[in-house]
């Protein structure tokens, strides 16, 4: 019978795998850079194959490291939920690094988060908000242990869990709407602008960036204030919106999908239970608010 794959190594590959440095990955685990390559060393020795391909200062996966470090987080998570299995009754403490899209910020994150703290009030979130891209940068570079971001489908790792309709969204009253070129206002590295350019294009609609903003207080200000139009899901509408999913001069857009990303380290005790907490709470939120939204 063969000897299980050790997991303190699965662990460290994984690591290098999320952040592609042997320096960083040995801060991550709390090991020398030595160590951590010796790790890799004996791993790749007992699986026959070269796992990591060092390209100047950066590390990226081979074909077998890619094959492995989908279903190394799988073991690394059965570890986790075995350990959660047989841990005491006490109560969970310890602190989460937690980023988030302002779209969500704004209005529902804080009603969850809140409640989250209420439960378990000795766990910490530190909670930073910025773009998806961002986001997903910052998490390469080992700066969260979890995060929401938008399109999640878009990326290997993470945990859809929500849907919306997305919407066109205009100043009630106001005169962008019927402008030409289309005034719209969108992020700076924005997958909903990517879409909407993508749908306008798609039916010639002619149309001008005329705000972009990272800030999704400063997007929406611009379609209050009837500088320009934009595109939200539902839950970020806003009293003061008028919501469009689709007439003759704006076509229906994509869907938003919301996901978490982990870090390889965050699986079971806090990191579930804040991740569980999410998912049901915004998966049950109600955000049918009385805005005017108009007939498709």
């Amino acid at each position: 019978m063969s000897v299980p794959l050790d997991l303190d190594q699965l662990q460290s590959f994984c690591a290098i795998a999320d952040c592609g440095s042997f320096t960083e990955a040995a801060r991550r685990v709390n090991k020398t850079q030595s160590a951590v390559s010796m790790q890799i060393k004996r791993l790749e020795e007992r699986l026959g194959h070269a796992l990591l391909s060092r390209e100047g200062r950066g590390v990226s996966l081979t074909q077998h490291g890619e094959a492995l470090y989908s279903r190394a987080r799988k073991m690394l998570k059965v570890n986790a939920e075995i350990m959660d299995l047989f841990a005491g009754e006490g109560e969970m403490a310890g602190a989460i690094r937690f980023g988030v899209p302002d779209d969500y910020a704004v209005r529902l994150l804080p009603v969850i988060l809140s409640s989250f703290q209420k439960l378990y009030p000795k766990i910490i979130i530190d909670v930073r908000c910025a773009a998806s891209e961002e986001l997903l940068a910052d998490m390469k570079q080992g700066r969260y242990d979890l995060i929401c971001f938008t399109q999640g489908t878009n990326r290997e790792y993470g945990e859809l869990f929500r849907t919306e309709k997305m919407f066109w969204v205009a100043a009630q009253g106001g005169q962008a709407l019927h402008m030409d070129p289309l005034p719209i206002a969108g992020g700076q590295a924005c997958c909903w602008k990517d879409n909407a350019v993508e749908a306008l294009d798609r039916i010639g609609r002619d149309y001008r960036v005329a705000y972009t903003s990272s800030n999704a207080l400063a997007i929406a200000s611009a379609v209050l204030t009837d500088l320009a139009i934009g595109f939200l899901p539902e839950s970020a509408l806003q009293p003061g919106m008028l919501a469009i999913a689709e007439d003759k001069n704006l076509p229906r857009l994509r869907d938003a999908e919301i996901a978490l990303m982990r870090a390889s380290h965050a699986y079971g005790g806090i990191y579930d239970a804040l991740a569980r907490h999410i998912v049901a709470s915004m998966g049950n939120l109600d955000v049918a608010d009385p805005l005017p939204i108009a007939a498709e």
